[in-house]
């Protein structure tokens, strides 16, 4: 009979649902202040930055996921990957309904002229349609039909979400002359994406000697 009491503590019935608290309490927050008018004088754009910048951390700690069971040679670390990877679709979508409908009013022809004109906005569209099919297929099921070599494989466009992602908030944030968030994140994901390199280049090295 297993023993509850050694249970690792990622693999606790608590535990997910401590992190759909955890994960949603942003959202909390902003519907909060928005009700108490404390979002400041722009609260359009307070949200559209807030679900921005919260959609790029969640999407830090998604990529996070791997190094930690790497390094702490826990598989249970992956149980969480999909959950967190749900919530990072869940806010991008909001930041692109806080764009279509604050930024433009849910005109299709305003939003597509905008897309055209400015780079940052085609880049962040095309990160939340990039991020569709992985949060449609973040399940056992799909992994069944699809087979689990091909949903790795489409879940590997990940690598190509996160930099487009860092180059969306990099126009976003050097229009205001923020640097210091885009150094931050900026090497937070070049450093996430750097050790998969590494560990990829030491594996084909291993592998030819």
């Amino acid at each position: 009979m297993m023993n509850h009491s050694r249970r690792h503590p990622l693999l606790h019935p608590a535990t997910q649902p401590l992190i759909a608290v955890l994960a949603l309490g942003p959202l909390i927050w902003l519907f909060s202040a928005a009700a108490l008018n404390q979002l400041g004088a722009n609260p359009a754009e307070a949200l559209l930055r807030a679900t921005g910048l919260w959609t790029l951390r969640f999407l830090c700690v998604v990529l996070l996921i791997t190094p930690l069971r790497w390094w702490t040679g826990r598989a249970e670390w992956a149980r969480l990957r999909r959950m967190l990877g749900l919530y990072t679709f869940f806010y991008a979508v909001l930041h692109g309904l806080a764009y279509a409908w604050l930024d433009m009013g849910f005109e299709l022809d305003a939003i597509s002229r905008d897309l055209s004109k400015r780079p940052f906005a085609l880049v962040g569209f095309a990160c939340l349609v990039l991020l569709l099919p992985l949060a449609a297929t973040s399940f056992n099921r799909a992994i069944k039909m699809l087979g689990a070599a091909r949903w790795r494989r489409l879940h590997q466009l990940i690598y190509l979400i996160a930099p487009l992602a860092m180059l969306h908030f990099f126009w976003v944030r050097a229009s205001k002359h923020r640097w210091g968030e885009v150094l931050v994140y900026g090497a937070i994901l070049g450093g996430l994406l750097g050790v998969r390199a590494w560990r990829a280049w030491r594996a084909r090295r291993t592998h030819r000697a």
